[in-house]
């Protein structure tokens, strides 16, 4: 295994971990069901919404054939990641790889164990009367995006690849 794939593949399980150990706990010792809206921060709450869609609540379906058809479509994404990640010669290509494969992976074990992914985190903005939300997410989803963003900054101004003679 290579230092890359290596530090990819550690990138993976450490968000992998980190995302099912913050659901396991805001259900189960926190209690995030039974408490509400929690207020964090002026800007931050916590609030449990289980997205049985997709990204950002899209296709919202809760049908076992539903759940299974985005479980297996997520299935095949993450091999054809992992593939190329283990491809990959980039550093910064590699761990964003691992970020989007542990992301992905976390969230269908949601799905697997509740039907549903856990979502929990909830930014807004009061202006005057008016509050704006963005849509709550969870850690998974904040590493595929961190992930996504690693890579559209790789693809643009990343080190450019070697030209052939």
């Amino acid at each position: 295994m290579t230092p890359h794939l290596r530090a990819g593949v550690i990138a993976g399980i450490a968000t992998l971990i980190l995302d099912q150990a913050s659901k396991l706990w805001l259900l189960f010792v926190f209690d995030i069901a039974n408490r509400g809206v929690v207020k964090v921060t002026p800007f931050f709450d916590l609030v449990l919404a289980w997205n049985v869609g997709i990204s950002f609540g899209w296709f919202q379906n809760d049908s076992f054939l539903a759940q299974a058809l985005l479980t297996a479509i997520k299935a095949v994404a993450v091999i054809v990641l992992a593939i190329w990640m283990a491809r990959s010669r980039n550093l910064l290509a590699t761990l964003a790889l691992g970020l989007i494969i542990g992301g992905a992976i976390g969230n269908a074990v949601d799905r697997v164990a509740y039907g549903a992914v856990v979502d929990f985190a909830l930014f807004h903005l009061q202006i005057g009367e008016n509050t704006y939300n963005w849509y709550v997410f969870n850690l998974a989803d904040a590493a595929i995006v961190a992930g996504v963003a690693a890579l559209l900054y790789d693809s643009f101004l990343g080190v450019p690849a070697a030209k052939a003679p």
